[in-house]
């Protein structure tokens, strides 16, 4: 089996991992993988078989009974529940405010943890979430940890409709049992408090290439 190289993105939300994911993928030649997402799609599943989310036995069982299917598109990853595609259904205020309970249950963790390493087997990736440096991908040398205050945290939540409190998340996030959310050992931090999208992947760049991922010069130059 052909092992490839993976980029660990963690951190709290709104912290901009997603958007920096989505830019490296383009402009690395990288697998996005969106593991909140799969979380996500378990949560939306529990909750539409009418699952008490904070239920560890239910939630297992429901689990159990599930189909994952997790893949491709393009560079993007994909995921389907019994063979369905939750789509925009994944951001509703039900899953936002569900999300951290499923994904507190150590079963959903490993069922997961699992399909993300699996990734690996088709090309190289970078991956964000909460737990991509310290327990999905511990070995790999590439790792950011991103933060932002949390007053210009919550206001990225508001800016796309999401109006959960990200205090909240962090405190679940933080004290769960299973993968809690933290800065992985050498991970570097990087704070996009004061950063524009354009000036915080420039800095994403600086501290990949720090670590010895290679960076082409296109990569540099290139226009968001």
């Amino acid at each position: 089996m052909i092992l490839h190289r993976a980029i660990a993105i963690d951190g709290p939300a709104a912290s901009g991992k997603s958007t920096l994911a989505r830019i490296l993928s383009k402009r690395l030649n990288l697998i996005m993988v969106n593991s909140g997402a799969m979380y996500r799609a378990v949560t939306w599943k529990v909750l539409k078989q009418g699952v008490n989310p904070n239920d560890r036995a239910a939630v297992v069982e429901a689990l159990r009974q599930m189909e994952l299917q997790c893949g491709v598109d393009g560079l993007a990853s994909t995921v389907k529940v019994d063979g369905v595609d939750p789509g925009d259904e994944l951001r509703s205020e039900e899953v936002n405010a569900n999300v951290s309970a499923v994904a507190a249950v150590p079963e959903v963790r490993e069922c997961l943890v699992s399909l993300q390493r699996d990734y690996l087997k088709l090309g190289d990736v970078v991956m964000e979430g909460r737990d991509i440096g310290s327990v999905v991908f511990p070995e790999t040398p590439y790792k950011i940890y991103m933060d932002a205050d949390p007053g210009v945290r919550e206001a990225r939540r508001e800016e796309v409709g999401e109006v959960d409190s990200v205090a909240a998340r962090d405190h679940a996030d933080s004290r769960r049992e299973t993968a809690p959310l933290k800065i992985a050992e050498g991970a570097a931090i990087l704070d996009t408090s004061g950063h524009t999208i354009e000036t915080g992947v420039k800095a994403a760049l600086d501290i990949l290439a720090s670590q010895g991922f290679p960076i082409p010069p296109e990569a540099e130059d290139a226009v968001l």
